[in-house]
C-alpha cells in the first residue's frame, strides 16, 4: 500500500530572519521521497539563500503575512487544491517546522501507518486534561499534536472537512489558535464518526504531553520527530516535569544516523545561551583518564596562547601545556623584551612544543584581552589552528589569597587538569564540530556571580554586540561566560571578534578597573560571538572540582529554600520575583537593621581589597602607610 500512496504535503514555516536552516532542508528532502508534491508556506519573507536552497525540494513556495500561525497556511493549502475535489491524493499532510527529523527514517512511519485503518492520523498526541489549562474549567480533550497530521481521501473530500476549515480564520493569538483548531480538530471529527490513529501509543507514557515531557521515551520508541521547544523553553517547566532532553539527545547519538550538527546550528539562533545550556545539559564532567583509550588522539592543530605578565608563573603555565597530547604551538605575549627572552628560553626546554611565538605588546593596557585581539590577531584570522587554549598569569592580587587561589585553580584545573583530562577536551572538540568554546562553569564559591554575573558590563556588552552585528539574545541575569578570561576556543567561532580592528585606546589604561572595563565586557561576550557563528559553548569541569562545586551549590540552594514556605521551585521563584518587584521590603524591619552581617562582611572584604590593590599598584606608598600605622600604634612589627 505504501508504494502506491499518493500524497501532498502542506508545510508551514516561520523564521524571524527568513533563514531556512539545514534541518528544514533535510526534513523536506526526506519527505520528498514519500510525497508527490510539497507546498511550502512561509509566514514572512525568505532570504535569497533560502529561496535558492528550496529550489528542487518543494514544488511551490508561497510567501504570506505572518498571520494565523499554522492554521491559515494549512487552510490556504487546502483551498489551493480545492480540498482535492478531483480525487488526486490518497493523503494530504499538514506539517510544520517545529520538529527535527526524521530522527528515524520516514519509511518506518509510513510503512506502519499504511497498515492502520483510519481516516486521519498523527505521530504524537496530547492527553485529556481536567481542568482545561487554557480556560481553567471543563476538559481539554485528547488530540493529535498539530505539527504532523495526515488526512485521508474520504475525510479530505467530505463536506464536513471543507466546512470546518471555512469557519477558521481572522486574527488569531497563540491561545485562540490552539483552542480553535489544535485542541478541537481530533474530537470534532471523531464525533462525526471518522477514525483517528496515532503512530505512538501516547497513553502509555503517563504524562499529558509525551512529545515534550517524555521526549526521551518517545525517541527510545523511535519517534521520527524531536520537538524543538524543549531546547529553548523555560527551564522551570523542564525541572518541574523532569523532562530529560539530555537523554533524548544521547539516544539520538547512539541509535540514529541523524546529523546532530543540524540541531545545534539551528537552535543557537533562537535560544538564550544559558537556557540552552541548562535544558540540554551542555556541561561535561571529564575524568583524568582518557575516555577513548583505544582511539588515536584527536588530529587537531592545537595552540596554547598565554599572556605572561607574571613570569614567576611561567613554569606552572608550561606544566599545564605538558598535559596537551602530541605537539602544540606555544604563543605568548608579554610587556618587555627581557621577559620575552626568558619565556623563549624556558619554552625551548619542552619537547612537545612545535613552534614558539613570543611577542611584546605595543602598549600595556587591556592586559590579556588586548594582547589576544590586537597582538595575536593575525594568528587567529589565518587558518593555522583548530583549537586554542587561552590562559594568562592570573594572581588577582586585590583579593584575599584564598579567594584568588581558588579562582586560579577553577580556571587551570578545569581547562588543562591532566594529560587524560586534556585529551578528553580535545576529543570533545574533534567529535563535536558544533562546539565553538569550552569554558569552566561559572565561579560561584566565594563569589556572588549566580544571578548577578553581568555586574556593570551588560550595557557595554550590548553596545559591542551591535558593533559586531551579533544576532543573539543575551541571558537576562547570568551569562554563560569565560569568567576569568581563560577558555578553549575554535578561532572560526570567534571570527567576528578577530575581524574587528580593536585599538589600544579602546582599552582602559592602568590602574585597570576592577569591573566595567572593555575587557570585562568582552569576557562575557565571547560565548555570544560563538553563538552568533552558530557554535555552542560547552562547560567543562574536572571531577574533583565538580564534587566541591556541586556540594556548595546544593548547600546554597537548600539554605535559600529553607527560608521559603515550601520546596516547590516554581513557587519559590514566584515569591522572590514578587519580593523583588516590591523593592525587597522586609516587614517590621527598619532599613538600618537590615543585613548587618552582610554589610560588615562587605566592608571587611572592601578593606582587604583596597589594601591588596594598593600594595599591588603602589607598593612604595603602601609601605609608607604601613610604617606610619606602626609608629602611631606603637607596634614595631606585624607580629608580637
Amino acid at each position: 500500500m505504501e508504494s502506491i500512496m499518493r500524497r501532498l504535503c502542506i508545510f508551514s514555516f516561520y523564521d524571524a530572519d527568513g533563514i531556512v536552516d539545514d534541518y528544514v532542508i533535510y526534513f523536506l528532502r526526506e519527505m520528498g521521497r514519500h510525497v508527490e508534491r510539497i507546498l511550502f508556506y512561509s509566514n514572512g519573507p525568505l532570504t535569497r539563500d533560502a529561496e535558492v536552497a528550496l529550489q528542487g525540494l518543494v514544488h511551490e513556495v508561497i510567501l504570506r503575512p505572518n498571520e494565523g500561525f499554522d492554521i491559515l497556511p494549512y487552510k490556504e493549502g487546502l483551498e489551493l487544491i480545492d480540498f482535492d475535489r478531483d480525487g488526486h491524493y490518497d493523503e494530504v499532510m499538514m506539517v510544520n517546522h517545529t520538529c527535527y527529523g526524521p530522527i528515524f527514517p520516514f519509511d518506518e512511519l509510513f510503512s506502519v501507518m499504511s497498515q492502520r485503518k483510519c481516516d486521519f492520523w498523527g505521530v504524537t498526541a496530547h492527553m485529556e486534561m481536567t481542568p482545561n489549562p487554557f480556560t481553567g474549567k471543563g476538559t481539554l480533550p485528547y488530540h493529535l499534536n498539530s505539527n504532523f497530521i495526515v488526512v485521508r481521501k474520504d475525510m479530505l473530500r467530505s463536506k464536513s472537512f471543507r466546512a470546518y476549515w471555512e469557519k477558521l480564520g481572522g486574527s488569531l493569538t497563540y491561545e485562540t489558535a490552539v483552542q480553535s483548531h489544535e485542541t478541537v480538530f481530533t474530537q470534532h471529527f471523531t464525533k462525526l464518526g471518522y477514525v483517528c490513529e496515532c503512530y505512538l501509543d501516547c497513553t502509555k507514557y503517563g504524562s499529558h504531553y509525551p512529545a515534550f515531557i517524555d521526549i526521551d521515551e518517545t525517541i527510545v520508541d523511535r519517534s521520527p520527530l524531536l520537538k524543538r521547544r524543549p531546547f529553548f523553553h523555560d527551564p522551570r517547566f523542564l525541572e518541574h516535569y523532569s523532562v530529560d532532553l539530555p537523554r533524548a539527545i544521547d539516544v539520538v547519538e547512539r541509535t540514529s544516523d541523524y546529523d546532530r550538527s543540524m540541531i545545534w546550528k539551528n537552535i543557537t539562533r533562537s535560544s538564550e545561551l544559558r537556557t540552552l545550556n541548562t535544558n540540554a545539559a551542555l556541561t561535561s564532567v571529564l575524568p583524568d583518564v582518557r575516555i577513548k583509550q583505544d582511539a588515536p588522539p584527536a588530529g587537531l592543530r592545537v595552540a596554547l596562547c598565554v599572556h605572561l605578565f607574571y613570569t614567576d608563573m611561567l613554569d606552572e603555565i608550561l606544566a599545564l601545556g605538558d598535559t596537551i597530547p602530541g605537539q602544540y604551538d606555544f604563543i605568548a605575549t608579554t610587556e618587555t623584551e627581557e621577559k620575552r627572552q626568558a619565556i623563549e628560553s624556558a619554552a625551548r626546554q619542552h619537547n612537545n612544543i612545535a613552534h614558539i611565538i613570543v611577542r611584546v605588546v605595543e602598549q600595556n593596557r587591556g592586559r590579556d584581552m588586548s594582547s589576544l585581539l590586537i597582538t595575536c590577531r593575525d594568528l587567529f584570522l589565518e587558518d593555522r589552528y583548530d583549537v586554542v587554549c587561552r590562559l594568562h598569569t592570573k594572581k588577582t592580587p586585590h583579593l584575599a589569597s584564598s579567594r584568588a587561589g581558588g579562582f586560579k585553580r577553577h580556571m587551570f584545573e578545569n581547562l588543562l587538569n591532566s594529560p587524560g583530562y586534556t585529551a578528553n577536551v580535545l576529543d570533545m572538540f574533534q567529535d563535536n564540530p558544533w562546539i565553538g568554546m569550552a569554558v569552566p562553569p561559572i565561579i560561584h564559591i566565594s563569589y556572588g556571580t549566580l544571578g548577578h554575573a553581568w555586574y556593570d558590563n551588560k550595557a557595554r556588552a550590548q553596545d559591542i554586540a551591535q558593533q559586531l552585528k551579533l544576532n543573539v539574545r543575551f541571558d537576562p541575569d547570568t551569562p554563560v561566560g569565560a569568567f576569568g578570561g581563560m577558555y578553549w576556543f575554535r578561532p572560526k567561532a570567534l571570527t567576528k571578534l578577530f575581524e574587528h580592528r580593536w585599538k589600544w585606546t579602546d582599552f582602559e589604561p592602568e590602574p585597570y578597573p576592577l569591573d566595567g572595563s572593555l575587557g570585562h565586557a568582552l569576557e562575557r561576550l565571547l560565548t555570544y560571538v560563538a553563538q552568533d557563528a552558530q557554535y555552542t559553548t560547552q562547560q567543562i569541569i574536572s571531577s574533583h572540582l565538580a564534587a566541591s562545586n556541586y556540594a556548595m551549590l546544593e548547600y546554597k540552594l537548600q539554605r535559600l529554600s529553607a527560608a521559603l514556605p515550601n520546596g516547590d521551585f516554581n513557587y519559590q521563584v514566584h515569591i522572590l520575583d514578587e519580593w523583588k518587584r516590591a523593592g525587597y521590603r522586609a516587614a517590621n524591619m527598619p532599613d538600618s537593621a537590615r543585613q548587618p552581617l552582610s554589610l560588615s562582611l562587605a566592608i571587611g572584604e572592601l578593606t582587604i581589597a583596597l589594601k591588596r590593590s594598593l600594595a599591588h599598584r603602589a607598593p612604595r606608598l603602601a609601605r609608607m602607610l604601613q610604617s606610619l600605622k606602626r609608629s602611631l600604634t606603637g607596634n614595631p612589627s606585624r607580629t608580637q
